[in-house]
């Protein structure tokens, strides 16, 4: 069936600002509806899905530690952002009927589950949709790390990382007119070119397990579902 998914489980990975819409931060109703709308598409083609969200629309750590305040610390704050987004984005699947739990790597027993991986897998067999918040639990990594390093754990074909470009390109299409987008990468190509995909940690832990990572363009409505049923869009690193 041509509307059946290519997979049978996968990691989407969605970066806080998506969430922010046309602002540069805050929840945007109308772009998280978006987003809830196109993961309500893929999931009808039957793919079992796992959600991390990024938290830069709230708080970016890196930044604020740039700015002296303590790393730890700042990580910690954007953890607790990427749960504010999680938890606003569950509410927005949720009134489109679908089930939906967040999962927390720090123990936030009122609000959500804690991160148990093998209930994680048990949500996700059962058709239920899986939000894995707060990042790895750790400072110092990054969401594309956890990103990573869920889909190892709950066994995803793919990690799909959502952005606002086609795929990856040779420089920045934003300031570069004639900057290319590739079709295919290795992970070498990847770390060699320093291109920005997702952090060298996160490229690396996906090359050890020959994870694929698709990066598409979440603004095209419709993608998301597009990508699961195996067309050929975005960039693949494998």
């Amino acid at each position: 069936m041509a509307n059946r998914s290519k997979y049978q489980r996968i990691l989407l990975k969605l970066s806080g600002e998506v969430l922010a819409g046309t602002s540069s931060q805050g929840i945007n109703a109308q772009a998280i509806g978006d987003i809830a709308d196109d993961v309500q598409e893929a999931v009808k083609t039957g793919v079992q899905t796992g959600i991390v969200i990024g938290g830069g629309n709230i708080f970016r750590g890196l930044s604020a530690s740039a700015q002296g305040m303590d790393r730890a610390s700042s990580d910690y704050m954007g953890m607790l952002a990427t749960v504010i987004n999680s938890l606003a984005l569950q509410d927005a699947l949720e009134k489109r009927g679908m089930a939906t739990r967040v999962q927390s790597a720090i123990a936030m027993a009122e609000i959500a589950e804690p991160y148990i991986r093998r209930k994680a897998i048990r949500h996700l067999e059962k058709g239920r949709i899986v939000i894995f918040a707060a990042g790895t639990g750790n400072p110092y990594f990054t969401t594309d790390t956890a990103a990573s390093l869920r889909a190892m754990e709950i066994n995803a074909e793919v990690i799909m990382k959502a952005t606002k470009v086609d795929g990856i390109y040779d420089k920045d299409p934003k300031t570069h007119k004639d900057a290319e987008l590739y079709n295919q990468l290795t992970y070498m190509d990847v770390l060699k070119q320093g291109l920005k995909v997702m952090d060298s940690t996160a490229i690396s832990l996906c090359m050890d397990n020959k994870l694929p990572i698709i990066t598409f363009n979440l603004t095209k409505r419709g993608n998301i579902a597009r990508v699961v049923r195996g067309e050929a869009i975005g960039t693949i690193v494998q």
